[in-house]
């Protein structure tokens, strides 16, 4: 009797040191697949999964994963090949609209010379004004394609962001005043310093400045923390969630916006971000909230 327990016992150890062995590489494939498509999903390579152990079903997974993979390596590929033209359609289409708007503008400096009447005067007026309006959508354009293009052609150095701030909203004081916005301004006494390109945060603040303009409802309070943390916040009433949550995407605009490209904040989200920062927008009773955090590298 006791050595058909000792049997069992035995038989049952053996099982068990089967199914252990079973598992351990069952975890192994698992984990090595894991550690494979998370790299594959960050890295520009071909190279697919695979797997040192494991059964039939874990390499008929890895197999499964591996097709997921070439479908979606083709589709980022098309993706980028996607963006690439359209950066380069809008850097040909703006520099093409430059040339004849720069001629309208000029003939339309020779016009206003002219004796005229007084109905001509002003559908040159109204003319002159299209035109502007034109030339600063074509700028707009222009500066996107820059901006796009220029990569990581930065000037890195400590830059004391309040510095920064204070000039960019001092350059916007009267525009400011003139739509009846007093903005308050809190900031730390002693200076904010990150390592980052100054020309290019300086056209943050300008986008941001220009943005809270557009959509304010007379008010606009910035406040800029000792961590780094910037907002901007304006009462927006005719706004809501969704077209918040739009406002960083490419030629998106919102009704109160007819003279822009929507570009301004897309610019804004490309600079912060190749200054490794991040920026963010929210939508609380009323109030449009503009956030960027600018880390200390």
């Amino acid at each position: 009797m006791e050595v058909w327990l000792w049997a069992v016992i035995g038989i049952m150890a053996l099982v068990i040191l089967v199914l252990l062995i079973k598992i351990y590489i069952l975890q192994t494939a698992a984990k090595e697949i894991a550690e494979a498509f998370a790299d594959r999903l960050i890295t520009d390579t071909n190279t697919l999964i695979d797997i040192s152990v494991g059964g039939r079903y874990m390499r008929n997974l890895a197999s499964s994963i591996n097709k997921e993979l070439r479908k979606l390596r083709a589709e980022r590929h098309r993706f980028q090949q996607g963006d690439m033209e359209l950066k380069n359609a809008v850097a040909n289409i703006s520099h093409d609209l430059r040339t004849p708007l720069t001629a309208i503008c000029g003939y339309l400096d020779l016009l206003e010379q002219e004796e005229t009447s007084g109905a001509v005067k002003r559908y040159i007026k109204i003319i002159r004004n299209r035109a502007e309006v034109l030339v600063g959508l074509t700028e707009e354009l222009f500066r996107y394609s820059v901006v796009v293009s220029e990569g990581k052609h930065m000037d890195r150095k400590p830059v004391a962001v309040n510095k920064v701030l204070e000039d960019s909203i001092a350059a916007f004081y009267t525009a400011l005043n003139e739509r009846g916005i007093t903005p308050k301004i809190q900031m730390p006494e002693g200076n904010v310093v990150r390592t980052l390109d100054q020309s290019l945060l300086a056209r943050v603040f300008s986008n941001l400045l220009n943005n809270a303009i557009k959509y304010s409802g007379g008010d606009l309070e910035i406040t800029l923390s000792e961590a780094g943390e910037i907002t901007f916040i304006n009462t927006a009433s005719w706004l809501d969630e969704v077209q918040v949550g739009k406002l960083f995407d490419r030629f998106y605009t919102v009704e109160a916006a007819r003279k822009s490209t929507g570009l301004g904040l897309a610019i804004a989200k490309t600079l912060v971000e190749q200054m490794n920062g991040t920026i963010s927008a929210k939508y609380e009773n009323n109030r449009l909230i503009i956030c960027i955090l600018l880390p200390d590298a």
